[in-house]
């Protein structure tokens, strides 16, 4: 009966809050739970005349299918290289921009570096896509015209597939590190100033105050945001990667990862449902262990880090 009355009270006190709240949770269980059951697809020979659940059973075969495609190591490692550096690079300069910022005492010039950091954020995939065709294309690219303008040779970028890894990955960091930044000012925000003042006090220098009072408030936001983005290194970022690339056959080797080879298989394939479905599953399943043995890590570690 307290149980009931204490509930009853929080509802009372907090109910508007928890009113704000069910948008979010209605999208997040329609999109991220509702469509649980169809993942039966991935063990079935899926024909949309029978429906999911009229579909005759096939096992493991779409799982088979995929795993014994020849395609299948080259895009599993694209898909954990390009994240891989997106995670590496991206936390490292968001790190470093997010302290160098600290370190403007001018407030309208801290605003204004902060904006422009973050601006890109919100470019749409579509603009993204188009502002590297104009820097990287083949003939009358920025980049190219640069290149002959110091007497060198022009590059063939949307032919020679070597180069795209660093162009994907650093195309990620230019449009993502803004918001990373502004998480990791925040945190420094909340840094005691009386620590910071005593360690002036004592003569700290400012590199010495970022060794060992602002790098240690920032490390369990950076584990926590570490976790999360290892728990994706499976997917690839589709969007961007697609507005880039798009159908450009000369750049798969390098560039060709899990979500874009799905994405291909479903619009040429056309009945490939089952695999398609399959491919998913292990990225969720994988990430999900990924995740899990992070954790595991980290809370051997310092337990205080983990997730939880």
């Amino acid at each position: 009966m307290r149980s009931r009355n204490g509930f009853l009270a929080e509802f009372r006190k907090n109910g508007s809050y928890y009113a704000m709240a069910v948008p979010g949770l209605l999208i997040l269980f329609a999109f991220a739970y509702l469509p649980y059951p169809g993942m039966i697809i991935a063990f079935k020979n899926f024909n949309p005349l029978k429906g999911i659940y009229g579909s005759d059973w096939s096992g493991f075969d779409n799982f088979k299918f995929f795993l014994d495609n020849g395609d299948f190591l080259r895009i599993t490692f694209n898909t954990l290289w390009i994240n891989f550096n997106y995670i590496l690079w991206g936390t490292l300069l968001a790190i470093t921009f997010a302290l160098m910022l600290n370190e403007i005492k001018n407030a309208k010039m801290k605003k204004f570096f902060q904006s422009v950091m973050f601006l890109p954020y919100f470019f749409s995939f579509v603009i993204v896509g188009k502002l590297i065709l104009l820097l990287f294309k083949n003939e009358h690219g920025l980049v190219n015209e640069l290149i002959q303008s110091f007497n060198g040779e022009p590059v063939q970028w949307y032919i020679e597939a070597e180069h795209w890894v660093k162009i994907i990955v650093s195309t990620n960091i230019w449009k993502n590190v803004g918001y990373s930044v502004i998480i990791y000012l925040a945190v420094i925000a909340g840094v005691d100033e009386e620590m910071l003042e005593a360690a002036s006090l004592d003569g700290a220098s400012r590199m010495q105050k970022i060794r060992y009072i602002l790098f240690p408030n920032l490390v369990p936001t950076l584990i926590i945001l570490t976790l999360l983005s290892i728990g994706r290194i499976f997917f690839g970022d589709f969007a961007l990667i697609y507005a880039i690339v798009e159908n450009n056959g000369m750049l798969y080797p390098t560039t060709d990862v899990i979500d874009t080879y799905i994405y291909r298989s479903l619009i040429n394939g056309g009945q490939e449902y089952g695999m398609i479905t399959a491919v998913g599953l292990c990225q969720s399943i994988v990430g999900f262990i990924v995740v899990i043995g992070s954790n595991w890590a980290v809370k051997r570690y310092d337990k205080d880090y983990s997730l939880f």
